[in-house]
């Protein structure tokens, strides 16, 4: 009876054996688009992550990227270079590019391949803030190039031609990365590389090979969460400017009207992502200093009467200051002029008209409190000789005058101390009383 037992048992475990075999192979595909940035890095090293908790076949990085941050760019390929699954780096849909930085991580992958009508290269690496000295800038590029050279030689692909991406800023097209061994493939769609790949059998940087088993599989999407959303979304320097002067506007406006709560909550939580957006992208100090010359300007045009010039004066540097606050030679890193313009404007004309309604306010006469009863006129109920009564404002008040004043005659106050007012006889209205 035992017997019969342990062979259904054994039965029943090769058949679970059998199915595992044969179940379809899963792929985790993540996309990396726009600018590789600190979000790219988690993005990534999530994706592999979950990758491996799930036991996938692979990771598919889906590159459409025109560079980025190169400390991000290292951070990222360390990730694929320590992933403990294979890595497919695939430059995709057509039309798409893996420029500069991009390239560095295209090249990092386990299998590197590009869809027809994709390019990569152009890799020179370009200073943020400056053109560095002759010394600094061969240095820079020598490392650079060290690194990639590095990757190539590892991945068995043509270190030499791939130099030249970094010190002669070459492109290739997908065509010409595959017939000079800088890519692997060059497939149509995700599940034409996935056919390509099976039976492949690459070499791991530490030694290991490993045969792909990857036809018919199936791809799984990785899912960003909502903090990787928002942060990817605002990590565009334009919309990062939105944000912060936005942010700045509600703020100001909870300032100067105390109490309404709402637009300073929601200014200050603006202001603090643009500034979280804008910390990591390299900024122009003289663009800072333009837009807080723009603000300046806005608060002079509100104190004193030049017809608009301040205030002209003060958007024309906001825009300049916005256009040259950040410091990149990426297009896409780069403040548009039409964002700047779109923002300066409304900007420039609604701070003016919050700063010119409150100097006004301050200007008024105060209608409140002790300092509200100054100037007010009223009417002597009993005769003030020297004391006696009058009715201000609606209010029975006792008063002293400097001299006699006959009941129903006119005060003016001129002091209050405590509840007792010090007033001063005005003529009578229209000729009436004496």
């Amino acid at each position: 009876m035992l017997a019969v037992r342990l062979r259904y048992a054994s039965l029943i475990l090769t058949g679970l054996y059998a199915a595992t075999l044969h179940a379809a192979p899963r792929v985790l595909a993540v996309d990396i688009d726009g600018i590789i940035h600190p979000v790219t890095v988690e993005i990534l090293s999530r994706a592999i992550q979950q990758a491996k908790q799930e036991n996938d076949s692979l990771l598919l990085v889906r590159l459409n990227t025109p560079g980025g941050l190169m400390d991000a760019m290292r951070q990222s390929i360390e990730e694929i270079v320590a992933s403990p699954i294979p890595v497919v780096t695939y430059v995709t849909p057509s039309g798409a590019r893996a420029a500069s930085a991009g390239f560095f991580i295209l090249e990092s992958g386990d299998v590197a391949a590009m869809a027809p009508g994709t390019e990569t290269g152009a890799a020179h690496p370009v200073v943020m803030g400056g053109e560095p000295d002759a010394v600094m800038k061969q240095k820079i590029e020598n490392d650079a190039a060290a690194e990639l050279r590095s990757i190539t030689v590892k991945r068995g692909r043509n270190s030499v031609l791939a130099e030249k991406a970094i010190r002669e800023s070459q492109s290739f097209t997908d065509k010409e990365a595959l017939d000079n061994h800088l890519i692997d493939l060059v497939a149509s769609n995700d599940q034409d590389l996935l056919d390509k790949l099976d039976g492949r059998e690459i070499s791991r940087l530490d030694g290991t090979r490993v045969v792909l088993h990857t036809r018919g599989a199936t791809i799984d999407v990785y899912q960003q969460n909502l903090r990787q959303r928002i942060m990817s979304a605002i990590s565009d320097p334009n919309i990062a400017l939105v944000l912060l002067v936005l942010g700045a506007l509600g703020i100001y406006i909870e300032f100067t009207s105390p109490g309404l709560i709402v637009p300073g909550i929601i200014g200050a939580i603006m202001a603090l992502l643009g500034l979280s957006a804008l910390s990591v992208l390299p900024i122009n100090w003289l663009g800072a200093a333009l837009l807080l010359l723009a603000f300046t300007l806005f608060i002079l045009e509100a104190k004193f009467a030049t017809h608009g010039i301040l205030g002209a004066g003060g958007a024309f540097a906001m825009v300049l200051g916005a256009v040259m606050l950040i410091n990149s030679p990426l297009p896409e890193m780069r403040i548009h002029l039409a964002t700047a313009i779109a923002l300066a404007l409304p900007f420039s004309l609604i701070t003016m008209l919050l700063l010119t309604l409150v100097v006004r306010a301050r200007r008024n006469k105060v209608v409140t409190g002790t300092e509200g009863m100054l100037g007010e006129i009223g009417t002597v109920v009993t005769s003030l000789a020297p004391a006696g009564k009058v009715f201000v404002r609606g209010e029975y008040w006792d008063a002293v005058a400097d001299t006699p004043v006959p009941t129903g005659g006119r005060i003016r106050v001129t002091g209050i101390d405590k509840l007792k007012l010090t007033v001063e006889a005005l003529p009578p209205q229209n000729g009436a009383g004496k």
